[in-house]
């Protein structure tokens, strides 16, 4: 028993040094072997390769807006005065023609009833006119008959005297009257057409007269104010009591029969809308439902700086549950147009962001070296990015890099590589 536990107790002593030594002796070993040529090739850059597809699942594109009405009307006061009643108030519905603001109308009463008194006065001025006219008239007709009277008298006093049955100068009295009543029925005649032009200016007088009664009777009916449209009562800017000034607003009136959305969307992404194209609307106010819109109008405008174009979308509210000013979300599924889309990792992006560059490996013998390859970009959604040109479909394409990649560099596919 002795003998064992002595032995024991030398074999725990000796194997350190045993261990020791057979350490170093490995390490001299591996240090004197040259290296494999898998491990020369884990010094080439990592890179996972992928082929060139036309996307098969259409895209997604996501828009945030505020409802508003499709119409909105300011209505303003139309003459001054003080507001004696506001009839409607904010949130409240209103038909169109509805009365919903009255004025004090006292001067434009006053101003009625001074045009009135004018416009008796002008027309006592038209009859006066006739009856004076009516009065040349008759002297024109006494004086036409005078004067036929005086010529046939002058022709049978002429041929008395040529008969020496009366004297000459009798004959010549005679013409002498004939002239004379000539020219009192000829200035008789010239006072007629004056008459007539007095009768006429005092009708104009009295139309004009009319007419500025037209316009103090329509001022009057202006301390009315009616809802030009049906709809909701958007904002008050006055109250009862209140001194208004022509022009100055009085009430928003908001059609919510539709409400509308403008949404902001960038020049390079127009080409997926048109208008009467539908899309989805949620609204954070009205959580776990989705609303069916359509768009109406691309505007023709697009902001320089931002390169964006106003787009509106419509969705009915025919229970007038939607109210203005809410946030709404717009989701438009674009149609898948068979266009290349690569990640965006697999792009070397220019300065400006519009084109990029990608490696395409080019085999040679065994090994396999990328080539630099311009592609000109389109649309960027959830991560990736289509591709106009400079990449066609089939074609294999670095997607990514253990790091940075040059032209004409070779490379070590990953397991991962197609």
């Amino acid at each position: 028993m002795l003998q064992t536990l002595k032995l024991q107790w030398k074999v725990w002593l000796v194997l350190p040094w045993a261990v020791a030594i057979v350490g170093c002796q490995w390490e001299r070993s591996s240090q004197a072997q040259p290296q494999g040529p898998g491990e020369e090739q884990n010094q080439l850059p990592l890179v996972d390769v992928a082929i060139a597809a036309p996307s098969s699942t259409p895209s997604t594109l996501a828009y945030s807006g505020t409802t508003a009405p499709t119409q909105t009307v300011v209505v303003r006061s139309r003459s001054a005065g003080q507001i004696l009643r506001l009839t409607a108030d904010v949130g409240d519905t209103v038909a169109q023609g509805a009365l919903i603001a009255q004025l004090d109308n006292a001067v434009q009463r006053l101003d009625i009833s001074e045009a009135q008194s004018e416009l008796a006065a002008r027309q006592f001025e038209v009859e006066q006119a006739k009856a004076e006219l009516a009065a040349v008239q008759t002297q024109v007709e006494q004086a036409k008959a005078a004067w036929e009277q005086a010529k046939v008298d002058a022709e049978r006093y002429k041929s008395l005297a040529a008969d020496q049955v009366v004297s000459l100068q009798t004959a010549e009295l005679a013409d002498t009257e004939r002239r004379t009543t000539e020219q009192v029925y000829k200035a008789a005649t010239a006072q007629v057409q004056a008459q007539s032009r007095a009768v006429d200016a005092a009708n104009r007088r009295v139309n004009v007269q009319a007419a500025l009664i037209a316009q103090s009777l329509e001022r009057s009916d202006d301390t009315r104010l009616n809802a030009p449209i049906s709809g909701v009562v958007m904002t008050r800017a006055v109250e009862a009591g209140d001194f208004m000034q022509p022009g100055q607003p009085i009430l928003e009136i908001g059609n919510l029969s539709q409400i509308q959305i403008t949404i902001q969307v960038s020049d390079r992404d127009l080409a997926q809308f048109r208008v009467g194209q539908g899309v989805q609307v949620t609204l954070d106010a009205l959580p776990g439902r989705t609303i069916t819109g359509q768009i109406t109008t691309i505007s023709p405008v697009t902001d320089p700086a931002a390169r964006l174009v106003p787009v509106e979308i419509a969705i009915a509210n025919p229970g007038g549950g939607i109210g203005s000013g809410l946030l709404a979300r717009v989701t438009v599924n674009t149609p898948d147009r068979g266009i290349l889309r690569i990640p965006e990792t697999a792009l070397n992006w220019s300065a400006a962001g519009d084109e990029g560059t990608v490696f395409v490996p080019r085999t040679e013998t065994a090994d396999t070296v990328v080539e630099a390859r311009p592609v000109q970009v389109g649309q960027r959604n959830n991560g990736e990015v289509e591709i106009l040109s400079g990449l066609e479909p089939g074609e294999a394409f670095v997607v990514k890099s253990d790091r940075p990649l040059s032209g004409g560099e070779t490379v070590q596919r990953s397991f991962l590589s197609q």
